[in-house]
């Protein structure tokens, strides 16, 4: 069973999460929060896999998994 992966990537000057994936053509997304975009997701990937779906999943839900990466920077204390 295939899943597919999509990538999530905070943009620090936009202050939002895009996601994009090469497993799913043409998928990008944005929102302000992972919970919010997870939502988005939910029906974007299979709206656009819609006339790509493998055998597996042509009667069912299609199984994605989410990868957020965000950096961050803490502040330099000295003592």
């Amino acid at each position: 069973m295939k899943i597919y992966e999509v990538k999530a990537h905070w943009d620090g000057e936009g202050r939002l999460w895009r996601a994009e994936s090469e497993d799913v053509p043409g998928l990008v997304a944005e929102a302000a929060t992972v919970e919010l975009l997870l939502r988005d997701l939910r029906d974007l990937v299979p709206e656009l896999l819609s006339t790509k779906v493998d055998p597996y999943h042509a009667s069912g839900p299609i199984p994605f998994r989410l990868i957020a990466d965000r950096a961050e920077w803490g502040a330099r204390h000295f003592t």
